[in-house]
């Protein structure tokens, strides 16, 4: 079992916290957190155990959990990799493009191993049709969310939208081309709304929403590609296929079939792939030891959080 300890005990390291403890992958070491009250606390709660100092708790473990500010993310992982641990750091990778490329130096300078937590792609729903998604070229992203103070001290872009970015990019096999983004400060002092189009060199555009001063809860993501629509909710982890092919020469009554301008007859017909639920941020971090364990490379890499945060920058630089 590898040896895990968590940097930062707030609302999510707490959750990770629970996971590390409970998973037969890991053995949960113990926690750092800036907060002394607060850690003090969870220890009293949960009885996990409290290191004083984030070199005290990065010299007892094989694993590193980065649940910290974004604004430490940096610091943090530079502590790890320097004394040889592999880091799992939560999403944004980094506050700015130029620390995430110099953390993805370190780790392949010092041996290591780095994953982005970026669970969206562990989303039962979306590993459910990754295999379905084949050269998408329109995708439209709904993320919107109740307002809610934890969280708004950076961009709805960085809180929100990087999600979306991150899933998009995973599966369009293409570089930017170019983006055009706009953003609203409502309540907070960054932009609480926001809206981008990416097009991509293959011709792919991306329309993307994120909103976290909305009446209701949405994560919802459209791809549209030749001979097929593909939906995925993520917030209710479901999806629905929609495929089209030839027509067959005798359909049948209930058979749903279009003809187009040409003459050419299509049939629609539903593919749902079956849902296997599971703990998508459990999922993440198991599969980072899996990773470890195996030497093989992580399914979201530091890579893929750098670009992420790269196109989430130009966004942001647009408002």
């Amino acid at each position: 079992m590898l040896k895990a300890g968590v940097l930062g005990a707030g609302h999510l390291g707490k959750i990770h916290l629970r996971l590390l403890h409970q998973s037969d992958k890991y053995e949960l070491v113990g926690f750092y957190d800036a907060d002394i009250d607060n850690a003090k606390k969870v220890e009293a709660e949960y009885g996990y155990t409290y290191y004083n100092s984030i070199e005290a708790l990065v010299d007892a473990v094989d694993v590193v959990d980065i649940v910290t500010p974004t604004l430490s993310h940096y610091d943090c992982a530079e502590q790890a990799i320097l004394k040889g641990k592999h880091i799992f750091i939560e999403k944004p990778i980094t506050n700015t493009v130029e620390e995430a490329e110099k953390i993805r130096d370190m780790v392949a300078q010092h041996d290591v191993k780095g994953q982005v937590g970026h669970v969206e792609r562990f989303n039962p729903a979306f590993k459910a049709v990754k295999s379905d998604l084949k050269s998408p070229m329109f995708i439209e992203t709904h993320r919107l969310a109740e307002f809610n103070p934890r969280g708004t001290d950076v961009p709805v872009v960085l809180d929100l939208m990087i999600h979306d970015i991150d899933i998009i990019l995973s599966v369009v096999n293409s570089k930017v081309k170019h983006i055009n983004a706009s953003g609203v400060s409502v309540i907070s002092a960054t932009p609480d709304i926001a809206n981008a189009r990416i097009e991509f060199e293959n011709g792919c555009v991306a329309n993307l929403t994120a909103s976290r001063i909305s009446l209701k809860n949405m994560r919802k993501t459209r791809f549209f590609q030749k001979d097929a629509y593909i939906s995925v909710d993520f917030l209710e982890k479901k999806c629905e296929v929609v495929k089209m092919k030839d027509a067959p020469q005798n359909p049948g009554d209930f058979d749903m079939i279009l003809q187009n301008a040409e003459g050419e007859k299509k049939q629609i017909y539903f593919d749902n792939p079956e849902i296997s639920e599971n703990n998508a941020i459990l999922d993440e971090l198991e599969t980072f030891a899996n990773a470890i364990n195996t030497n093989t490379k992580p399914i979201v890499t530091l890579y893929d959080g750098t670009e992420a945060l790269r196109v989430a920058t130009m966004i942001i630089n647009q408002f």
